[in-house]
């Protein structure tokens, strides 16, 4: 069970980064974005996409964790 547990978790990790990398791959026209009237140098769709997400990724379990210590005051 052990041994299938890590098979599926590299199957798993295997497609995912498939998907990335394909989704790089299809998405290298570039763009200029613009925030609060600051333009960022232009980067790939696709990098553009991919930074959002992780700042996501890094911002949700922070906020989550704030917004836990602020119930527990109350």
């Amino acid at each position: 069970m052990r041994n299938f547990r890590r098979l599926a978790f590299f199957v798993a990790a295997l497609l995912v980064a498939l998907v990335i990398v394909l989704f790089v791959l299809e998405n290298n026209q570039p763009a200029t974005l613009l925030f609060l009237g600051w333009p960022a140098p232009e980067l790939p769709v696709s990098i553009c996409v991919l930074l959002a997400l992780l700042a996501g990724m890094m911002l949700g379990p922070f906020l989550s964790w704030f917004m836990g210590k602020s119930r527990l005051l109350k």
